[in-house]
């Protein structure tokens, strides 16, 4: 036992069915995406929780974090700006790239952040020179940082009292699904040259006599972490497929049935890729995706077709509203009809080293947004801007 409640177990000792009232249709927020997050390969890190009379939001200890993405130093440092110690409390979990302020029915955020903020500083107060951050001196409170929060909760914690402004992490892509499927959602894409594109596109990947195949992500984790092995090394990126193999296994034991992998090959051959995801609430969440690259058939559009295609197909078919293909490539997103939302690195800490960089921090987020923007007409069309501008 660490001696802080808050880390009796992935949700804070919250019963699972009481935490998914909470946690609603947010996948990355659900107990048993928590915890995924707990159990998942790789660092040092403890899941937990606090949880209010109003809300609740997950949290992480941090002593040793390897996705990049999650280590506010790295991120901070990239930008040009201050960063606490790598070490502390990140508010939120640490996969999923979307942190949320979970609260009961009928309050708002606003009205939960300020118990919510105050819980999480004291947490912050408290782990240090324990076991779960056995590094840090105590007597000194972490670093308490919140990632990938979206711009209503990250302007709830500004009212409630943090000083500091967010930093723009990235964008967060949302594809809205309408009534009558397939047909229904290309009349949305922005013009009638990306329509007849995505139509191309179709036809191609079906000359090329793909097939796609729909299985538990608990009979196919290898193969799919093969495959996105395949996608790390074109790249350039580092790999271990042990380690990819053994989070795939372990995230199909958490999620259960959820979790499932569309596979697409030739008759007789081995799939050349694959789309993990997930139906939870109106959602369907794209999780990650892996091709073979040498194997692919030259303009036959796979990526494309079994990532956004198919998507839309299935949710329309499920009656979904909403496709979340996440973070990253919005050029890639934009065209295919997806609204593109920022997401904001805020720190949480009292005595935060980026107090008095506001002026900086705001120009960095106006420089930012307006290279998203010149990417391409698409992106500057899906931006929504009225989201980035509180704090641009």
């Amino acid at each position: 036992m660490t001696g802080l409640p808050e880390f009796d177990d992935h949700l804070g000792g919250t019963s699972p069915d009481t935490w998914d009232s909470l946690a609603g249709g947010r996948l990355y927020s659900s107990a048993d995406w928590l915890r995924f997050c707990a159990t998942d390969i790789g660092g040092r890190t403890a899941t937990g929780a606090v949880r209010t009379g109003d809300g609740a939001v997950p949290v992480t200890a941090l002593a040793e974090e390897p996705n990049s993405f999650y280590q506010w130093h790295t991120q901070l440092a990239a930008r040009g700006l201050p960063s606490p110690a790598p070490a502390g409390l990140l508010v939120g979990q640490r996969r999923g790239y979307r942190t949320s302020l979970l609260t009961r029915a009928g309050v708002e955020a606003e009205r939960a952040a300020p118990g919510l903020l105050d819980a999480v500083r004291d947490l912050a107060a408290r782990l240090p020179g324990t076991e779960l951050l056995p590094e840090a001196a105590a007597g000194r409170p972490a670093p308490c940082v919140a990632s990938f929060v979206a711009t209503e909760d990250a302007l709830a914690l500004r009212a409630a009292g943090v000083t500091t402004v967010p930093v723009l992490l990235t964008t967060d892509a949302w594809v809205d699904v309408p009534e009558g499927g397939f047909d229904a959602w290309l009349r949305t894409l922005p013009s009638k040259g990306r329509r007849d594109s995505v139509k191309q596109e179709v036809k191609a990947f079906a000359a090329a006599g793909y097939e796609i195949t729909r299985v538990p992500l608990a009979e196919s984790h290898a193969e799919a972490a093969g495959l996105l092995a395949a996608t790390q090394r074109r790249y350039g990126h580092p790999y271990d497929l042990e380690v990819l193999t053994e989070s795939f296994r372990r995230q199909a034991a958490a999620m259960g049935e959820r979790a499932e992998v569309l596979f697409c090959a030739r008759p007789g051959e081995p799939p050349v890729g694959f789309s993990l995801f997930y139906v939870h609430g109106d959602t369907l969440y794209v999780r990650a995706v892996g091709f073979d690259y040498d194997r692919l058939v030259r303009g036959a559009a796979e990526y494309f077709n079994l990532v956004y295609y198919t998507s839309v197909r299935i949710a329309a078919e499920s009656g979904l509203r909403w496709i979340h293909p996440g973070i990253e490539s919005p050029d890639a997103k934009a065209l295919r009809g997806a609204r593109l939302r920022p997401l904001w690195l805020l720190d949480l800490s009292e005595d935060s080293v980026l107090a008095g960089e506001g002026e900086r921090i705001r120009a960095y987020n106006t420089a930012r947004t307006a290279e998203l923007a010149a990417i391409s007409p698409a992106v500057s069309k899906a931006l929504e801007s009225e989201l980035f501008a509180p704090f641009c």
